[in-house]
This record gives structure tokens, C-alpha cells and sequence, in this order.
């Protein structure tokens, strides 16, 4: 399958088709199994030195959500258009421990021509340059730095740190680049006006690559109840949201050049999604909730289904990269068709014709 070979900067992976961090990734176990569906990587369950972050976990629940937001049965085997809404924690487990399973797994992951990639979530800007070091001397190969996490407004104060500010983002991001050499993964937020400036601003700080973008939080009164769904606020991402992230991606690319790798997430629910999050100028796309939801089969099939669109459209990677982004025109292009419009309004009873 060469031709699903991507790369992200200095990494080459064997397809664009990440296993993202979340519960799937959380144990041993969860990151073989998504190394065995053929993911080129895949991304550990995030973690800080924070208390309680980790104590967040037991305070974690999720409902699946079809499009007239009623519960879906949670069978591992969701409609196309389901939404997760939801609240979640860090890893529970020492950071040595972590460290050193991760280490084990990224060896396993060569054999498989696949990385595991360890995450860390911002909490303590010292803390996290430290633990930065320590993952590049445990012999890891890439380390993505999520300081784009949804519940960062939710959480105890100190626990998720969520970003918005490019000046703040560029000095976290110089920060850790000042603590190792690996490859750097920036996850930002999409909970901003001006996504493509937190992209810049990352890339100034030294990353290697931004991953476009973190979850939304939401609100939903459960109409039997008439109470907050969960009883919280929750992050909430599903298909509706691959277009909105799809633009930031196109106007990323517009603002940043071709030269600058994207990794997309937030939308992605199979192989076809991938060549969309490719189009749109993606390199790589990291399948998180739909992974979660539908299990580990959804990543194999997502690989099988976009090496089908490829060798049917006879293109490969490389080829369809950014190739939709970067024909995009403005509204003052379109040409001008008087009415219309009147194609698409509903007709108003009594009216003519």
C-alpha cells in the first residue's frame, strides 16, 4: 500500500490513519489492539502530573446521541451521523509506570511499522518540559502536546489547561521544544475565532505539526427530565463537525503554506473522512470518538476504504494532498445566475406556477 504513504515533517507513516488518545487508548492492551487494526500510529490517553485530572476519571460519563439528540444503545455499533457527548479524565497511573509501558509498546509498534505516541496535557508549564525530557530519553519517537482539551474549562482549576492565546501557545510550545528533540505534535483547540493563528503561533514555538482541532463543549437539557444531560456541560464531536474542521485546515494551509504538515481530527469517521481530512490539506487524520464508539475494526476499515478510493481514483497520498484546499475560490468568483435561488425556497400556497 505505497500509496497511502504519508509523512508528518520527519515522520514517515505507512498510511494517514491515527488511532487518537482517549479511553481506547488507555491501557496496554487498548494500544495493541489499535496497533493490530493497521493504525500507522497510535496516540496513548493523555496524562499531567495533576490530581485532579486523574481524579476527573471517576467522574466520567458518556451518552451516544442520534440527530434528534435522543440516547443511542452504546453497541459498538453507531448510525453515521451519532454524536458523543461526554466528560472525561487523565490516566490514573504514575508517571514512571506510564512512561515505561509506552516505551515497551513503541518497541512493538517498530516490528509493525507503527509508532505509539505518548500525550501530554498541559498543566504545569515546568512539569511538562520535564516530562517531555524524560519521554525522549525513555527512547520514545514522537510526543504530541494537547493543550487543546475541551474539558480544560470544566475541570478543577490547574488540572486541563485549554489555550486560546497565541502568544501564551507560542511560549508553552518554545518551552517544550527547549526540552527535547522529538518530533512535536501541537493539538489546539477549535474553540477560537482564529484557529489559524494559534497554528502560526505553534509553529513559531518550534512544533513540528498542529493537530486541527479539539472537540467542542456543549449543553443539552434532557427534555423528560428537564435537566442537563449528564448534569454537566460535556465535549461533544460527531460527522457534523468534519466540514467546520476541514476549514480550518484549508485556511491553515492558505496562511501556512504547503510545506507545513496538518494533522486533522474531530469529524473523522471512516476511510472516506480521511480522504476528505486529505483534500483539505491533512497529511494524516487521528479517528478518535468514532474508534471509541464503534471499536478497533473502525481504524482497519478505515485503511482498507481509503486504499479502495485511492487505487480507484488511481492517486496516492501525496497526489490528493491538499488538492481541494488549494482550489478553493472566494463567493466574488462564482458567476452570476439571476434566480436562482427560487430552485431552492419552498413554494408559498396560492403562488403561481
Amino acid at each position: 500500500m505505497t500509496r497511502l504513504t504519508t509523512r508528518v515533517g520527519q515522520v514517515l507513516l505507512k498510511n494517514p490513519v491515527i488511532c487518537g488518545a482517549g479511553e481506547q487508548t488507555m491501557t496496554r492492551d487498548a494500544i495493541r489492539a489499535a496497533l493490530a487494526s493497521g493504525a500507522s500510529a497510535v496516540v496513548a490517553k493523555s496524562t499531567n502530573e495533576s490530581v485532579a485530572a486523574k481524579q476527573q476519571l471517576d467522574k466520567t460519563d458518556y451518552v451516544l446521541l442520534d440527530a434528534c439528540w435522543n440516547r443511542l444503545p452504546w453497541d459498538f455499533s453507531p448510525p453515521p451521523d451519532a454524536s458523543l457527548f461526554g466528560r472525561s479524565g487523565l490516566v490514573q497511573r504514575d508517571f514512571a509506570e506510564w512512561l515505561a509501558e509506552l516505551a515497551t509498546l513503541d518497541v512493538e509498534a517498530r516490528t509493525q511499522d507503527a509508532y505509539v505516541v505518548p500525550s501530554l496535557i498541559l498543566s504545569d508549564l515546568e512539569q511538562c518540559a520535564d516530562y517531555a525530557r524524560q519521554i525522549e530519553q525513555a527512547g520514545l519517537r514522537v510526543l504530541e502536546l494537547n493543550i487543546g482539551a475541551p474539558h480544560g474549562d470544566e475541570a478543577a482549576k490547574g488540572a486541563i489547561v485549554l489555550e486560546r492565546g497565541a502568544q501564551r501557545i507560542e511560549a508553552i510550545v518554545a518551552r517544550i521544544r527547549r526540552a527535547t528533540t522529538l518530533p512535536l505534535w501541537v493539538k489546539l483547540t477549535g474553540q477560537s475565532e482564529d484557529v489559524v493563528g494559534l497554528a502560526q503561533a505553534a509553529r513559531r514555538g518550534g512544533a513540528d505539526s498542529v493537530v486541527m482541532m479539539g472537540r467542542f463543549m456543549g449543553f443539552l437539557p434532557d427534555l423528560e427530565t428537564g435537566l442537563p444531560l449528564l448534569g454537566t456541560s460535556a465535549a461533544i464531536g460527531g460527522a457534523w463537525a468534519l466540514p467546520l474542521t476541514a476549514r480550518w485546515l484549508m485556511m491553515t494551509r492558505k496562511a501556512m503554506g504547503d510545506d507545513y504538515p496538518l494533522i486533522a481530527t474531530n469529524g473523522a469517521r471512516n476511510g472516506l473522512d480521511v480522504a476528505r481530512f486529505l483534500l483539505a490539506g491533512a497529511c494524516a487524520t487521528e479517528i478518535t470518538s468514532a474508534v471509541f464508539t464503534g471499536g478497533y475494526e473502525v481504524l482497519s476499515r478505515a485503511v482498507n476504504e481509503l486504499d479502495e478510493y485511492m487505487l480507484r481514483r488511481g492517486l496516492s497520498v501525496k497526489q490528493l494532498l491538499g488538492s481541494a484546499a488549494d482550489q478553493v475560490q472566494t463567493y466574488q468568483q462564482q458567476p452570476d445566475r439571476p434566480d436562482w435561488w427560487k430552485h431552492f425556497a419552498p413554494e408559498c400556497p396560492g403562488s403561481p406556477g
